[in-house]
């Protein structure tokens, strides 16, 4: 394996340092790792994807990222909760969709919780509770799994976006 020499300034050592911690003592490796995240990056950049970063699973969840171009959107509501959908293309020519739903409501009153009208917002017997807003991201291979997936006037505009070229050559 042929050997190259870095230079890192005093003021960069801590850095290093860090680097080598997180990967377990092997500096080369944290070396090939951020230059390989930088190429992919750039890459992805230069070829008119952006980096998305969203946020999955119940409550605040975890992050993931991924590149890709945002096809469309719809965003929906019912008493109870919202639920918005995004639909990217990834790099891969996969159809991502994020699907983030707000926290429901649940709602009854009377002592045996069926009050309507308006006995079910004077009645002294009234319960409630919610669910934790949720998140979720599925990747799909192609429009007809997609289409299971969401609103059929979503599918209508992904599927207009998706007939658009990802870059268009003019000549001018």
């Amino acid at each position: 394996m042929p050997n190259k020499t870095i230079y890192v300034s005093d003021a960069d050592l801590a850095l290093f340092q860090r680097a080598q911690e997180i990967v377990g003592g092997n500096l080369s490796a944290a070396i090939v790792r951020a230059l390989r995240r930088m190429v992919e990056a750039e890459d992805a950049l230069q070829d008119g994807f952006d980096e998305i970063t969203v946020s999955v699973g119940a409550g605040k969840g975890r992050r993931q990222r991924f590149f890709g171009v945002l096809l469309a959107e719809w965003a929906r509501s019912t008493k109870d909760r919202v639920e918005q959908f995004h639909v990217y293309r990834s790099r891969t020519g996969k159809y991502v969709l994020h699907t983030e739903r707000s926290a429901e409501a649940h709602w009854s009153a009377g002592a045996d919780g069926t009050a309507t009208g308006l006995r079910k917002y004077f009645s002294s017997n009234q319960q409630w509770g919610t669910t934790p807003p949720i998140a979720t991201l599925d990747i799909l291979d192609t429009l007809d799994d997609l289409r299971a997936r969401v609103p059929d006037e979503l599918f209508d505009l992904v599927s207009i976006a998706d007939e658009q070229p990802s870059v268009e050559d003019l000549d001018i």
